[in-house]
């Protein structure tokens, strides 16, 4: 499958954003423009620069490419140029918010490497606001070439019968080999103790928002309390409206004005605090602080000993595993389905298609699970443990395993989810390279003849 360019290089630049310290001193270049695209210029010092890193990709990939990695580096930073170019002219609009933060959080990496703001500026020779208006620019530019490639590929839909087409046609040597598969089910319990843990969470952030009231800084709280990723940003999410939380998050940060710092929070994910940063427009930009239930190993132990004594009833044959699930777990995803483990919450959770909902699962898809499935035989019943939920609460169970499903080579019949996404691969490479012929033929590109000579995947840069 062709490689996307632009998103091949996000991670990389995301995590550069400014070079570092012995990489600035490399590139120091006159400020040479080796390409147009549209209105934007592509400078000699960016093209080595990402040509440095493409390489440095690949040395911690084990792998080397044959082609000049300055031609290579040119090409990514000529398709991402064109894409947020068109993304400009078709009036794609970029998370302002989401853009903040990635500028911040660099910025706040950059200073924790070279010491201070103060040493920061002396080694870039800039003031630390022409600093951020560099890594937002470039941010801006990956978001909207992103958003653009995204929206032509995305509304490219696919039908069974060219599924079956693609599966006919394909080469039975070129379609992939899936890994051990396994089918499985599960008796899930939450802690008995479970009101007095949300107690003791619920009092805890009532003592950091009194301290917030006495005046420490809801972000240094935060960093140091709350139990979501967003702690290291000091609590603060991505902008977005309000509708893209859970209600009761959504309904409390709807009655806060700007500074204003919630009561108490209960939702799925546990207790949280909340405090709006600004409204702008439908978007809203809010920190939060979270604390789950947590729970002694003494309370723990309660519902291990009372799931091994139903094991014990399963194995000896007073009652079967799904009728022990319909009775006692507390997974309402599994348990009217004799306790059966499917991907439906993942895909409930993440807003994917429904038909991606399967029993099936692969090793590195089961995360804790497999510690306890691997040795097993169909049939055989776990001993009870603790572990987490998707949304990281704790949580007790005992797993029967079903069916192993052994290594194997795709094939319609069962694996019709996986040869329906390599067919609907293909046909959106195919809508994107046509789109994308067209696009370099009407938009304007001029290379320097330095690089015209430059192998490219795609020869119409070249004009």
């Amino acid at each position: 499958m062709k490689k996307n360019p632009v998103l091949y290089l996000l991670t990389a630049l995301l995590a550069v954003g400014a070079s570092r310290p012995a990489q600035a001193q490399q590139t120091v270049v006159a400020e040479q423009i080796v390409a147009v695209v549209g209105g934007s210029m592509i400078l000699l010092s960016e093209m080595e620069q990402t040509a440095k890193q493409l390489a440095e990709e690949r040395r911690q990939q084990g792998y080397t490419s044959d082609k000049d990695p300055r031609c290579e580096a040119l090409e990514h930073l000529l398709m991402r140029k064109l894409l947020a170019n068109q993304a400009q002219l078709d009036s794609l609009k970029f998370n302002e918010g989401r853009l903040t933060s990635a500028v911040e959080d660099r910025v706040i990496q950059l200073t924790e490497e070279m010491g201070s703001i103060k040493a920061l500026e002396a080694f870039y020779k800039k003031p630390i606001f022409q600093i951020k208006d560099d890594l937002k620019n470039q941010y801006m530019e990956i978001q909207l070439a992103q958003m653009m490639e995204g929206s032509i590929r995305e509304v490219v839909t696919i039908i069974p019968a060219e599924v079956e087409k693609y599966y006919r046609n394909a080469p039975k040597d070129s379609l992939p080999m899936i890994p051990e598969q396994y089918v499985y089910a599960q008796i899930v319990m939450f802690p008995p103790s479970m009101e007095a843990a949300k107690l003791r969470a619920r009092e805890q952030l009532l003592e950091l928002r009194q301290r917030i009231i006495n005046g420490d800084r809801f972000s240094t709280l935060a960093r140091l309390y709350s139990a979501d990723g967003s702690a290291s940003r000091g609590g603060e999410l991505d902008a977005q409206p309000k509708q893209g939380f859970v209600k009761p998050f959504a309904d409390a940060v709807d009655k806060l004005k700007p500074g204003q710092v919630s009561e108490v929070v209960e939702t799925e994910f546990g207790f949280h605090l909340i405090e709006l940063i600004e409204r702008k427009g439908d978007e809203v930009r809010v920190r939060h602080i979270l604390i789950k239930p947590q729970f002694t190993p003494e309370e723990m132990a309660v519902g291990e000993n009372r799931l091994d004594s139903i094991a014990g009833v399963i194995r000896d044959g007073k009652m079967t595993f799904a009728d022990a699930a319909m009775k006692f777990s507390q997974d309402d995803f599994s348990k009217y389905n004799g306790g059966v483990v499917t991907n439906h919450e993942v895909v409930e959770y993440y807003g994917l298609s429904a038909k991606a909902t399967d029993i099936r699962f692969l090793r590195e898809d089961l995360g804790p699970d497999y510690q306890q499935i691997r040795g097993m035989k169909p049939g055989d019943i776990s001993e009870s443990f603790s572990t987490y939920d998707i949304r990281g609460n704790q949580i007790t169970k005992i797993i029967q395993l079903q069916e192993t499903i052994p290594t194997h080579r795709a094939n319609i019949k069962e694996d019709y989810l996986k040869i329906e996404e390599l067919a609907l691969a293909q046909k959106r490479n195919k809508v994107y390279d046509e789109w994308l012929k067209k696009k370099m033929a009407a938009m304007y590109i001029k290379i320097d003849p330095h690089f015209a000579s430059c192998e490219f995947d795609n020869s119409g840069w070249i004009k």
